[in-house]
């Protein structure tokens, strides 16, 4: 009997270990909070399987659209980023808006101290990170690495486009490589935006990519799931090298600062975040649509 006893319990200790070994697998999530200029900043960290505080790994500092809050932060990780950083060896480190001031805005002050602070808790390669994001996400990830191209390899948007372009701001981007997509269908006018800060870019040797997705509205759902390996392959690319030889031809016209006019991304709809469950975008832009006054032209919509 006890010999009986014994042996049954073989195939619960064998599922145990394979449930052991299952969760060992799995990337871990962790919620954090730090003190940096000022402010208070939650923040999610993914780390991929088998993480070794010795090893070197790539990164991504990613943005949630929206009002920027962590249920935004953990509806991005989940869609676009958790399983393919899991699955490729990438670190992710994704912070909330702090004190609700979105990253393009008064939130952009926690940089590049807050970089610095991650760089000092993890090995990440050459020191630099990816960024990107959905929506607000994309134009923060813009305007961040506009401000502080040295800390980054390539910047991701989708959509999103550069908050009060300048030419330096442009300029600071060439280094990097800058991936830009937006649905076809999307109901907010930032195509033509993008696409020519990709063609301003391209003429200055960067590789600078503006994609359409097809039948696509303002929440990407080619770039998700599955399709999130996508993103993954531009930062691929990008880790080998993002300079290639300028278009033969001239740069876009000029962007003055201060220019950018009925643009002021807002999360509308009483603040449901991007992605809710409403549905709702949580961006706002003018009904009217984006103008850029050109230097010797007029304004467009």
């Amino acid at each position: 009997m006890a010999a009986r006893t014994i042996s049954g319990c073989w195939p619960t200790a064998f599922a145990l270990a394979a449930l052991v070994a299952s969760q060992a697998a799995i990337a871990e999530v962790l919620e954090q909070v730090m003190r940096v200029a000022g402010a208070t900043v939650h923040y999610k960290v993914v780390l991929p399987a088998d993480y070794d505080p010795e090893k070197e790994y790539p990164a991504v500092l990613v943005f949630g659209g929206g009002p920027q809050t962590m249920d935004t932060v953990d509806r991005t990780l989940e869609r676009n980023f958790r399983a393919e950083a899991e699955r490729r060896g990438y670190i992710v480190v994704a912070p909330a808006a702090p004190d609700g001031e979105q990253f393009f805005r008064e939130g952009d002050r926690i940089f590049p101290e807050f970089l610095e602070m991650i760089l000092g808790e993890y090995r990440i390669e050459e020191r630099k990170f990816h960024v990107a994001g959905p929506s607000n996400g994309g134009i923060s990830a813009l305007h961040v690495a506009a401000k502080h191209p040295q800390y980054f390899r390539s910047v991701t948007a989708f959509p999103g486009y550069l908050w009060q372009p300048t030419d330096a701001k442009l300029i600071a981007l060439s280094s990097l490589c800058v991936f830009l997509y937006i649905g076809e269908r999307d109901e907010f006018p930032w195509h033509s935006e993008m696409q020519r800060e990709a063609e301003f870019l391209r003429a200055r040797g960067a590789l600078a990519r503006y994609t359409v997705e097809k039948g696509q509205p303002h929440r990407i759902e080619t770039l998700a799931g599955a399709g999130a390996a996508r993103l993954f392959e531009g930062f691929e690319e990008a880790e080998r090298g993002c300079t290639v030889e300028p278009e033969g031809r001239a740069a876009p016209a000029r962007v003055e600062a201060g220019t950018l006019a009925g643009a002021t991304p807002e999360p509308r709809d009483g603040g449901v975040p991007w992605g809710g469950s409403t549905g709702s975008i949580g961006d706002a832009d003018s009904r009217s649509g984006l103008r850029m006054a050109r230097a010797g032209g007029a304004a467009r919509s």
